[in-house]
């Protein structure tokens, strides 16, 4: 029996330098612009989370703005709705995912129709049928729906409204899609309908998405994690693992053992390991929360060395880096955390709170570090108050 490789030492700042080329975040516009912009980096990340919050623009815009600098909402808008290039979906959240990817969740779509979905146990099949009478008439945003009886909430995030409910079970069994979105108005439409579609594709088998996730998770990510893969979905774990091991066996993955990591193993393509450029001392992104380089908090602390605090719930006297804070990364190293909120009314970004964090705490050359932050953030300003 041959003997499993001895893991192949990695620092912080390798593994930094990867992750960064494998999100696209080591230059400055990766995926050209337009609604082909966002369909090749949603397909690129594997999925875009989306999020409620505006205290500044939407995750999910904000998220294609760090990669496409020239991001407008409409190119979004083209994606999901005219060339139907992407679709949301439920990854770990709510998020935008590949429209060529659709198979490998409609496994998830037929479990919640075949066995029903925890959130929505208490659809009434009279609310079911009457939203159905009413998508098969056209395209339905809720405000369409006027005769709702309003019944109590079950958890902090249902709706009130019996058809919301409703609709949302149509969503997740698969039987209705969001055509379109406007703020957080959605546009249902019956999913066969909305992509032309005769029936549906065939779905994946449960080894090709163990396959897919192990995959999308090497593309953006470079290196990885059982618990980067399967990221709030331990279950797959076993699953993934039995194919990293069969591909190392090949020679198809290098165990790397990151500085720091403890016992946690890694993986990495031979390919994805070959130095690289590395990344632009002068180049600066203003990151969300949800962004994928900061969603995973542990990753980010263990190869960034930065422990994001995600505050917009904890109590404004316990709050550290603010309500929501935006992680600041200029070239490799993530400097500042920038509270930051957008007045749409007298049209300015405003500075709630400056943290200086990691390399940014040092005094030398914060000047220049801090004149380049400004630079981005006066981009970042035009960004946010566009119309």
């Amino acid at each position: 029996m041959s003997r499993a490789p001895k893991p192949l030492p990695l620092t912080t700042t390798q593994a930094r330098q990867i992750w960064l080329h494998a999100q696209r975040l080591d230059e400055r516009a990766p995926f050209g612009e337009g609604a082909q912009a966002v369909a090749d980096a949603v397909t690129h990340l594997g999925y875009v989370q989306i999020d409620t919050i505006n205290v500044i623009e939407r995750s999910h815009h904000h998220i294609l703005f760090s990669r496409i600098p020239s991001y407008r909402r409409a190119d979004l808008r083209q994606a999901q709705s005219v060339d139907r290039s992407v679709f949301e979906y439920w990854t770990h959240a709510l998020s935008y995912v590949p429209s060529a990817d659709f198979r490998f969740f409609l496994p998830a779509m037929r479990e919640h129709k075949r066995e029903g979905h925890k959130w929505y146990a208490s659809v009434k099949p009279a609310d079911t049928r009457k939203v159905m009478r009413l998508l098969r008439a056209g395209p339905l945003t809720i405000r369409d729906i006027e005769d709702d009886v309003l019944t109590e909430k079950e958890h902090l995030w249902q709706s009130r409204k019996p058809s919301k409910r409703a609709l949302q079970l149509a969503f997740y069994t698969g039987v209705a899609t969001i055509s379109a979105r406007l703020g957080m108005l959605k546009t249902y439409d019956l999913m066969t309908r909305h992509f032309g579609w005769d029936k549906l594709p065939k779905p994946a088998s449960a080894k090709e998405i163990t396959a897919y996730l192990l995959d999308r998770a090497l593309r953006s990510q470079g290196v990885v994690s059982l618990d980067s893969i399967c990221h709030l979905d331990a279950p797959r774990k076993k699953a993934v693992a039995g194919l990293i091991a069969s591909r190392v066996r090949r020679g198809e993955l290098v165990p790397v053992a990151i500085d720091g990591a403890g016992k946690q193993e890694h993986w990495a393509t031979p390919a994805s390991l070959e130095p690289g450029e590395g990344v632009s001392p002068d180049l600066v992104h203003i990151l969300s929360p949800f962004d994928p380089l900061i969603i995973q908090r542990k990753r980010t602390n263990l190869i960034f060395g930065y422990n994001h605090l995600f505050e917009a719930y904890v109590p404004k006297a316990k709050r550290k880096l603010g309500y929501f804070a935006l992680p600041v990364l200029v070239g490799d190293e993530i400097v500042a955390a920038l509270d930051l909120k957008a007045d749409r009314q007298a049209k300015k970004l405003l500075m709630q709170k400056w943290t200086w964090v990691g390399q940014g705490k040092k005094t030398a050359g914060r000047k220049e570090l801090k004149r380049g932050i400004e630079e981005e953030l006066d981009r970042f300003e035009r960004f946010q108050l566009e119309e």
